[in-house]
């Protein structure tokens, strides 16, 4: 997302709380080099970032931007409470409220093993002084833009703000055609971590013995997945961008598990012609069309749960010669890149000229 940001505004300045990109990752970033904050110049930052989340809001907080008449914060967590002054225009681009300060802080917390004792203690006292941060920066921001729906709801609900939905880009390559006919195996992409649930779908798929699950990705939860997989599901760990498009081209269908914010996943399998089995919950339900629609590019279902994946790849299997290919390359075209950059630009060009507009009649 931030490589689009910076492919509409070339010459703008970059901002971060640190900046350890590898310079062989830069391209997409046209080379630049982010200015950054205290945060970068302390020894374990590169290696223990996480572990300085306290500091996070006075680091953004440091950031001078107040030689810039925008300022456009990408921001899933502290970005959008970088200081601004009343002339200029701050428009956040929000991927979610902060989710360890809302609506998963008591997950987050369980997770690292910080829900009790002493240092859970510290742990929920700093999580609730970051909240009340949370709220009150987000006073800063002049417009909010969501990446979906559901996130824009999480925002009314956090930060009593309305926004403007903006979907992320997903990239359509024309010239990769769908394999005709589809494989036999189901895949699923994605990070091997608790929210994305990867281990109700091996679970589901314990169930389906006849059928072959194929997971590619990398996580904290490989061992324990590992350890419940049954014989008819693979773990390839991560791979390469094409051999996991490969993958994806030629799966039966693609499943997927997780409450997500928007879900790139799912449309990137659908951008190589595969149809989705997907939880509903979540933004899902925005970007796949299913049964009930005219041309479907998946099957939702309605509980994260083993037996509703399960039963999701039965109902797909008796309704999969209604789910063409090419409706799901043309469910993907809604979000292509070129969509974004033009809704995107027209809505910081309309904000920016009201507030010339402001100016001129006070």
């Amino acid at each position: 997302m931030l490589a689009e940001i910076l492919r509409l505004y070339p010459d703008a300045d970059l901002f971060a709380l640190v900046d350890f990109l590898p310079h062989a990752e830069r391209g997409a970033l046209h080379g630049k080099r982010a200015r950054t904050s205290f945060l970068q110049h302390i020894p374990f930052a590169r290696s223990g970032f996480r572990m300085l989340l306290p500091l996070f809001p006075r680091a953004v907080e440091s950031l001078d931007v107040s030689a810039y008449d925008l300022v456009i914060s990408s921001s899933h967590a502290v970005a959008k409470g970088a200081r601004t002054r009343a002339p200029q225009v701050h428009i956040c681009y929000c991927y979610t409220p902060m989710r360890y300060a809302w609506d998963l802080r008591d997950q987050y917390l369980a997770q690292t093993g910080l829900d009790r004792g002493l240092r859970g203690f510290v742990a929920t006292r700093i999580l609730s002084r970051l909240r009340t941060w949370d709220r009150a920066a987000s006073a800063r921001v002049d417009h909010f833009v969501a990446i979906s729906n559901y996130i824009a709801e999480r925002i009314r609900r956090s930060y009593a703000r309305d926004s403007t939905v903006i979907y992320p880009p997903v990239t359509v390559d024309e010239s990769v055609e769908p394999t005709t006919p589809r494989g036999s195996c189901y895949v699923t992409v994605s990070q091997l971590v608790p929210y994305k649930r990867i281990d109700l779908i091996v679970e589901a798929f314990g169930r389906l013995p006849e059928r072959e699950l194929v997971v590619i990705g990398e996580g904290p939860e490989r061992g324990r997945i590992a350890a419940i997989a049954p014989r008819n599901v693979r773990l390839m760990g991560r791979l390469g961008d094409a051999e996991r498009n490969r993958w994806l081209a030629g799966a039966r269908a693609f499943i997927f598990a997780a409450e997500e914010d928007f879900g790139i996943a799912p449309l990137e399998a659908q951008a190589v012609g595969t149809p989705v089995i997907a939880y509903a919950g979540g933004a899902v339900s925005e970007t796949i069309r299913g049964l009930d629609a005219i041309a479907p590019s998946g099957v939702l279902y309605g509980e994260q749960s083993a037996a509703a994946i399960a039963g999701a790849v039965a109902e797909f299997e008796r309704n999969e010669s209604r789910i063409a290919a090419s409706a799901c390359r043309d469910n993907a075209r809604r979000f292509d890149a070129a969509r974004f950059r033009r809704e995107f630009r027209h809505f910081v060009d309309a904000r920016m000229s009201g507030r010339r507009n402001e100016a001129a009649h006070r």
